[in-house]
């Protein structure tokens, strides 16, 4: 898996950097979560940490992410799929973050130098111990 992974970093071309440096923020934060390539498409994501979820309308149980790193066209996507309190931790904490555009469960930038690396870490390492507490509401019951 390792190979895999590096040669996903590398097929992104000059953003391939970038991808790694959110990669070791998010390793950092949350030390010893795994982390696998998704399918997303036709291409992949590189997924952290694995919960059920299960969409109102299906039937069964699947896991997803808690935490996905995307190169879109024109950004970086990181995904952190933890609804604490009934909000979006993305959401909630998007004015902390810096010059970011967030959606519930998306924060997109151009460059890691434009957001708070710190508020960055706190918000991953508390999506990861909410999940670990049962508190993330995002999983399936």
């Amino acid at each position: 898996m390792p190979d895999e992974i590096e040669a996903w970093f590398d097929a992104a071309g000059p953003r391939g950097e970038e991808l790694r440096r959110v990669d070791a923020l998010v390793m950092a934060a949350a030390p010893g979560i795994d982390r696998q390539l998704v399918p997303m498409g036709s291409s992949a994501m590189l997924g952290y940490g694995f919960l059920p979820y299960r969409p109102r309308s299906a039937k069964e149980t699947t896991t997803v992410p808690l935490i996905a790193l995307a190169a879109q066209k024109r950004h970086l996507s990181l995904y952190v799929c933890a609804v604490v309190d009934g909000g979006y931790l993305a959401e909630t904490r998007a004015d902390r973050l810096g010059k970011v555009s967030c959606g519930k469960s998306c924060i997109r930038f151009t460059s890691l130098d434009t957001v708070d690396a710190a508020e960055l870490s706190t918000l991953v390492r508390d999506a990861v111990a909410a999940t670990a507490a049962g508190d993330n509401a995002y999983a399936a019951s």
